[in-house]
């Protein structure tokens, strides 16, 4: 599945959608039974019809074993097939996780960018130590999953998710610690197979110490001396990604 969808990125195709979810992905959200990968695949344009672009997509997904839904293919109704379910399925993700905080469960999402040759070890090694983590901080053992969200001709930006039980009594703050613990530990782990700490929900102060160690104090040596040019005060957003020049603030989010 990943090597169709890198054939898809670098085919000049252009999709709209190429949303991939690995088998516990797919699973966890009721789009398949946990045996196989799940792509969602579409074009889009008020221009021309995109019929011949997606049946070239489509070949290049069959090429790497993909089967496509037969419904989907048709021209049925896309919402009732597997795109139909994960998009169900996704839009009400926020909500689920609101309920299940107050039944003491911990879930979140964390993301990361990487080149495709260095793709499988990060995925694996994502998923192992992950586990490991969380096993130790909560206890038990626990799933996580993975998904693509946007794809470049140079690699993809997969997200991890995963669901713990964070306390067995409901206690939030116990909860909260613990999330923490699984926020720091999942940060390190992706910056320690070589992805990014964050992909395009920026930096901000929980990533900082992830983002300190993917870029060189040269390079935040000259950000800080072009920002203290247009904010000599160190108003804006002091600590985010660097500290004002002559000031020390650190990073204050949410792990710290």
């Amino acid at each position: 599945a990943v090597a169709a969808v890198r054939a898809l990125s670098q085919s000049a195709l252009f999709p709209s959608n190429r949303r991939l979810l690995d088998p516990a992905e797919a699973r966890n959200n009721g789009v398949g039974d946990g045996t196989s990968a799940v792509l969602v695949l579409g074009f889009e344009s008020a221009d021309h019809p995109v019929d011949a672009w997606m049946k070239r997509a489509l070949e290049l997904v069959a090429d790497h074993g993909g089967v496509v839904d037969a419904g989907t293919a048709a021209g049925g109704q896309p919402r009732a097939g597997p795109a139909g379910q994960w998009r169900n399925a996704f839009i009400r993700m926020p909500y689920a996780r609101d309920l299940s905080v107050s039944l003491g469960m911990i879930g979140d999402t964390f993301e990361t960018a990487i080149t495709w040759d260095r793709f499988e070890a990060l995925y694996e090694g994502v998923r192992e130590r992950t586990r490991a983590a969380i096993s130790e901080i909560c206890g038990h053992e626990a799933s996580v999953s993975c998904r693509f969200t946007h794809i470049y001709p140079d690699g993809p930006a997969p997200y991890f998710s995963y669901s713990a039980l964070g306390s067995a009594t409901g206690d939030l703050a116990d909860s909260l610690a613990k999330w923490r613990g699984i926020k720091q530990a999942t940060g390190e782990i992706v910056v320690d197979l070589g992805g990014t700490v964050t992909h395009h929900h920026a930096v901000g102060r929980d990533h900082r110490g992830g983002y300190e160690r993917q870029s060189s104090p040269l390079f935040r040596a000259a950000l800080a001396a072009a920002k203290a040019s247009l904010d000599p005060a160190g108003v804006m957003n002091p600590g985010v990604l660097i500290d004002p020049v002559g000031r020390v603030v650190g990073a204050r989010g949410a792990l710290v």
